[in-house]
């Protein structure tokens, strides 16, 4: 980013924000993520009614590929609007995208029109998970900040649960559009919450510009790779034509993109973050970490029920160990974040201890109890939910504020990232073993007879979540800036 221009970045408030606002501001904003998370979990109960009622069932895994290609591409892209514009525009056009995805949704005729109203949810969801945490940096200086992420994995333990109920009492008792007709009073009540808060908030980085040609090239090489990772092993083997023309695509695509950064007057994602190590090794982490958990999540549901011989409910209930544990340690972490100088030990320890009972959990994946897996898999969420925290508050604290949005949305778009790549990852392990795929969000029971892929999943995690520490340990440590140097925005690294 021009430095010049960077330099001149003003940050503009109205007038102060009360702690009464500043509650009411978090918990619209929280409000307006739990609907984007609900919708990655609420429509997989729902597919096999959704298929009766519309047909073409083998278009079906495009309802949650259609939500994952946009929500991920975008959310760079929003980090950067609300840099420019404002928080309270740019979040406004996140919630009525989303509400509009929503509506074409619930009026959806066929298969095809469904799958570009998710596609339309998705362009706005990825938006609110980014500015949630943006919003929140912008109100509570980092040394205070970590306290909330137990709030933000608290919103995502809700839709964890709620989302497969609500979607599976609305398509077996009531009907399948209602899952889609819920976000419309959520969404309007969000944005009734925030308006007038929300004004209050500040203006950075106005003089600056968006590098439209940047966007288009980011989300066209995001989504030519999210295609490859989800078809990838499943609709076309890893080295057809198909899936390589799309790796080949995609990387033409990103290289595109890096010069583009090079040689852009004002980058869509700027240099000086990007060559920030903080930013660098905090975003990659979370990356790594990202792919071991969503991956595990995806793939201990079917251990569960094959070599458990767990139903589908049960294992679902039976995954609540690894959520809850998840919740538990973002909590403890952001609790424990102010009290610690050295704040990163806290990560390092959490992750090094999945990391062990990941192991534990390959050992005796053969011959284990349910309580056995209940406990290790209990102890593995809290392990990697200590990082969370960490890496989002390090990374936002190595950044001065006008590129908290970017920042934020470079984090976003990398832990997006890595969920896609963590199934896909641990997919390919899984069909080198001899095990059909298990699409997140799919329908159906996978029969397994022999838990020797399972191990190998498991060793795959524990590998990426290895990968994940070392990311971490190379993260350089800055002290937490407090409410006075948060005022006072200082230059990144």
């Amino acid at each position: 980013m021009d430095q010049a221009v960077g330099k001149q970045a003003m940050v503009q408030s109205a007038s102060p924000v009360s702690e009464s606002e500043k509650n009411a501001i978090i918990g619209g904003v929280l409000l307006s993520m739990l609907l984007a998370a609900l919708d990655q979990t609420i429509v997989a109960p729902a597919m096999p009614t959704i298929a009766r009622a519309l047909g073409h069932a083998e278009y079906l895994p495009w309802i949650v590929t259609g939500y994952l290609l946009t929500a991920t591409a975008v959310a760079p892209l929003y980090g950067k609007i609300s840099d420019v514009l404002g928080r309270r525009p740019t979040i406004y056009a996140a919630i009525l995208i989303f509400l509009a995805g929503s509506l074409v949704s619930a009026l959806a005729p066929n298969m095809l029109v469904l799958v570009v109203g998710r596609a339309i949810q998705g362009a706005g969801g990825g938006g609110l998970f980014a500015l949630a945490q943006i919003v929140i940096g912008d109100l509570v200086p980092p040394r205070e900040r970590a306290k909330y992420a137990a709030w933000i994995s608290g919103t995502w333990a809700v839709a964890s649960v709620a989302g497969p109920l609500l979607g599976g009492t609305f398509a077996e008792h009531l009907h399948w559009s209602l899952i889609f007709w819920i976000n419309l009073p959520l969404g309007f009540l969000a944005m009734a919450i925030i308006n007038n808060p929300l004004k209050k908030l500040p203006i950075v980085a106005k003089h600056h510009r968006i590098d439209g040609l940047g966007a288009v090239l980011l989300i066209v090489a995001t989504a030519l790779l999210l295609l490859a990772l989800n078809w990838g092993g499943s609709t076309y083997a890893w080295i057809s034509p198909e899936i390589l023309g799309l790796v080949a695509c995609s990387a033409i695509f990103w290289a595109a993109f890096a010069l583009r950064l090079m040689r852009a007057a004002e980058p869509l994602v700027s240099l000086e973050v990007l060559g920030n190590r903080i930013v660098l090794t905090g975003t990659l982490s979370m990356f790594l970490l990202q792919a071991a958990s969503v991956g595990l999540s995806v793939y201990l549901p079917v251990y569960l029920q094959s070599i458990i011989g767990l139903s589908v409910s049960e294992s679902g209930t039976a995954m609540l160990g690894l959520l809850l544990g998840t919740v538990a340690g973002a909590t403890f972490s952001g609790q424990a974040i102010p009290r610690f100088v050295h704040y990163k030990r806290i990560a390092l320890i959490g992750v090094g201890f999945s990391i062990l009972c990941v192991g534990l959990l390959s050992m005796i994946a053969g011959h284990a109890t349910l309580l056995q897996v209940e406990i290790l898999t209990t102890l593995i969420g809290l392990g990697m939910g200590t990082t969370f925290p960490v890496s989002t508050i390090a990374v936002q604290n190595a950044v001065d504020q006008t590129h908290l949005g970017v920042a934020t949305g470079v984090l976003t778009f990398l832990r997006s990232l890595g969920s896609a790549l963590g199934v896909a990852m641990l997919g390919a392990v899984a069909l080198g073993y001899g095990m059909p795929l298990a699409a997140e969000g799919g329908v159906g029971h996978i029969e397994v007879s022999s838990a020797l892929p399972f191990v190998m999943i498991f060793i795959a995690a524990g590998i990426t979540l290895i990968l994940s520490l070392a990311m971490l340990s190379l993260m350089p440590e800055k002290p937490l800036r407090g409410r006075q140097e948060h005022a006072a925005p200082v230059l990144g690294d």
